[in-house]
């Protein structure tokens, strides 16, 4: 079975956008793992949000990788590799997961992260925390939500005050 991995970024204070959704604040100057995370991944989903915040970054970043959006607006692909979903997000990825392939990256954003995190969709957590306070946004994880048990995997440090954690979710 195919594994859904959520690999994003947050502040220390636990956002993952500021509240316009602008992500300026990330950090681009090194990899930060990135490149060898995707070759282990096929597939990539997120909200209608998260991917206009992406188109509005001119070119689709994900090459020929199959993406899918949850909408319930959108109608319109824009790129022959993104298709648009309106179904339910629980059947929806349960399918993807049984079917054959590499891994799926729940790219984001904060509603879907939501949904799947409540239907126990999501195997593996990567979150990129960057050392910086926000104050204010759109939060990683929006309650209400049930415990969810957490196997530390490892920690990388970066120079630049990055910590990267993995961590799986128990089920």
């Amino acid at each position: 079975m195919r594994r859904v991995i959520l690999f994003i970024a947050t502040s220390l204070d636990g956002y993952i956008a500021r509240t316009s959704g602008e992500v300026d604040w990330l950090f681009t100057d090194q990899d930060y793992g990135y490149t060898p995370f995707f070759a282990q991944v096929d597939t990539v989903l997120m909200g209608r949000r998260t991917y206009e915040q992406v188109q509005s970054w001119g070119e689709y970043p994900y090459g020929e990788t199959q993406g899918f959006v949850f909408s319930r607006m959108l109608r319109d692909q824009s790129h022959p590799q993104v298709k648009i979903i309106s179904e339910d997000v629980t059947r929806f990825v349960k399918g993807l997961k049984d079917l054959p392939g590499k891994n799926i990256w729940l790219v984001g954003g904060a509603e879907l992260v939501h949904s799947c995190l409540q239907s126990d969709l999501i195997d593996e957590l990567i979150i990129s925390v960057h050392p910086i306070l926000l104050g204010e946004g759109i939060p990683l994880f929006r309650p209400p939500f049930s415990i969810k048990n957490l196997s530390f995997q490892h920690c990388e440090a970066f120079d630049t005050g990055l910590l990267q954690l993995t961590y799986f979710i128990g089920k």
